[in-house]
């Protein structure tokens, strides 16, 4: 009888630690889709704010009209960064990706000083662009103002569509995310059906049956919530250690918020399905139950 008794418990301490880690990385995967939801708007800021705009000066123009002009480019709404580009290292530049000195062959430099401006993100649009071209051509010390109009509109484009493609997958893996869940939960109920069948053949009520299903699946939906926050949070540390240019999680309240919504996700899934789980063998014949 003990080694029977060994080995049933052997077999529940198993099948707990299976739903334990099965549910723990589908909570992982539902964090994964909320932290890619969450960083999918800093991606996208931090490609269009790398587009670069070069304002073209006309040859001769002051050092100090120069610095005034790159400073109210600066204090400009629309402006993330500028850079002052010289002709010597517009010259230098150039030469490296020609592979050779081309002012000894002409016998003169003919590129023009430049200041390089980064935009912010909202304005990182052709219709914005347009605006800013006009008001930087209105400067005595601005010659041209030059930007790869295809290259913007390609990013406007592809970032919307990546936008959708990424949505429709994120539902997607978060439906497949309650599935699996809900099916792990199922497996380990159906391995106690025989457990209901005798509870019920001995008097015990519908209520006092499930009780006892339904806090062991709270608690399982707690543990398994903790373990997948802590490999989120892993995650997160390495991404903000490897990554930090890119993609930041500064903003501790939504990665708290995003941290509860996992843990409520993860008892609400494993509670609902133990519940339907736990009235499915309640309701069913007992020759029925070997099928």
């Amino acid at each position: 009888m003990k080694s029977n008794e060994k080995i049933a418990l052997r077999k529940l301490r198993s099948s707990y630690l299976t739903s334990v880690v099965s549910i723990s990385l589908v909570l992982f995967m539902i964090g994964l889709v909320g932290l890619l939801i969450l960083t999918s708007g800093q991606l996208s800021n931090y490609v269009k704010e790398n587009i670069n705009i070069s304002v073209i000066l006309k040859d001769n123009t002051k050092d100090i009209d120069v610095k005034h002009l790159q400073k109210t480019l600066d204090a400009s709404d629309y402006v993330k960064s500028t850079k002052f580009v010289s002709k010597d290292q517009a010259a230098k530049s150039f030469e490296k990706e020609l592979g050779e000195d081309f002012t000894n062959f002409l016998g003169y430099n003919p590129l023009l000083s430049s200041i390089d401006v980064k935009l912010k993100a909202d304005y990182a649009n052709i219709d914005s662009l347009k605006i800013i071209e006009a008001k930087l051509l209105k400067n005595t010390e601005v010659k041209e103002v030059f930007y790869q109009k295809s290259l913007i509109h390609l990013v406007n484009k592809n970032i919307k569509k990546i936008s959708l493609i990424f949505l429709a997958f994120s539902a997607l893996l978060f439906l497949i995310s309650l599935t699996l869940i809900n099916n792990t939960i199922r497996l380990s109920v159906y391995s106690k059906r025989l457990i209901i069948n005798t509870m019920q053949l001995v008097g015990a009520t519908r209520n006092f049956i499930r009780k006892p299903f339904l806090l062991k699946s709270i608690i399982l939906g707690l543990i398994s919530s903790i373990f997948a926050i802590t490999l989120l949070s892993v995650l997160i540390y390495y991404f903000q250690r490897e990554a930090y240019q890119i993609i930041s999680f500064n903003n501790i309240s939504i990665i708290s918020i995003l941290f509860l919504i996992v843990t409520i996700i993860g008892i609400l899934i494993s509670l609902i399905s133990t519940y339907f789980s736990v009235n499915k063998y309640l309701r069913i014949k007992t020759q029925n139950l070997y099928m």
